[in-house]
C-alpha cells in the first residue's frame, strides 16, 4: 500500500513518506498466530514530511508526546489478517493527523451573566440556605 494517505481535503501524505513494518501478533489465534506477520507498524516521520509549513509546527507541537526520533508508530494488531491490519493502521494515523492538524478553536470573548442568570443563582442560594437551617434543630 505504497499510495497516498488522504488525511482531508486539503491535506495528503505522500505515500513514500510511510513506511511499515510486519511483525507477529500476540494473543490467541492457534497455529496462525505463530506464522503470520499480522501486526502493522506504521511509521510517518513528521519532522520531515512536505506538509506546508505552519501545519508541520501545529502537528509537531501537538504530537510532541508521541514522536519517536521525528517519527509518528501507529500500531494495529486486532485484525486477523495483516491487509486489515493495514487499513486500521492507516486510519488511525489519518485520524490522528486529522486532529493535530485542525486549527485553534477560536477564543473564547468573555461575556457578564445577564441580570436574570444573577436572580435565579441568589434566589437558589437562598433556598438552599432556608434548607439547611430548617434541619438544626431550633423550632423558635
Amino acid at each position: 500500500m505504497a499510495e497516498d494517505l488522504v488525511v482531508s481535503r486539503s491535506l495528503v501524505i505522500r505515500g513514500a513518506e510511510l513506511s511499515e513494518r510486519f511483525s507477529r501478533s500476540s494473543g490467541p489465534g492457534g497455529q496462525g498466530v505463530n506464522t503470520a506477520d499480522t501486526r502493522v507498524e506504521l511509521l510517518w516521520d513528521a519532522a520531515g514530511t512536505a506538509l506546508p509549513d505552519h501545519v508541520r509546527r501545529r502537528v509537531l507541537d501537538r504530537l510532541a508526546d508521541r514522536l519517536v526520533d521525528g517519527s509518528v508508530v501507529v500500531v494495529a494488531s486486532e485484525h486477523r489478517t495483516q491487509l486489515a491490519n493495514r487499513r486500521a493502521a492507516r486510519e488511525r494515523l489519518a485520524a490522528l493527523v486529522r486532529e493535530a492538524a485542525a486549527p485553534p478553536p477560536a477564543a473564547r470573548r468573555a461575556t457578564r451573566p445577564t441580570r436574570g442568570s444573577q436572580r435565579r443563582r441568589l434566589d437558589a442560594k437562598k433556598r438552599r440556605g432556608d434548607v439547611k437551617r430548617g434541619r438544626s434543630g431550633d423550632w423558635s
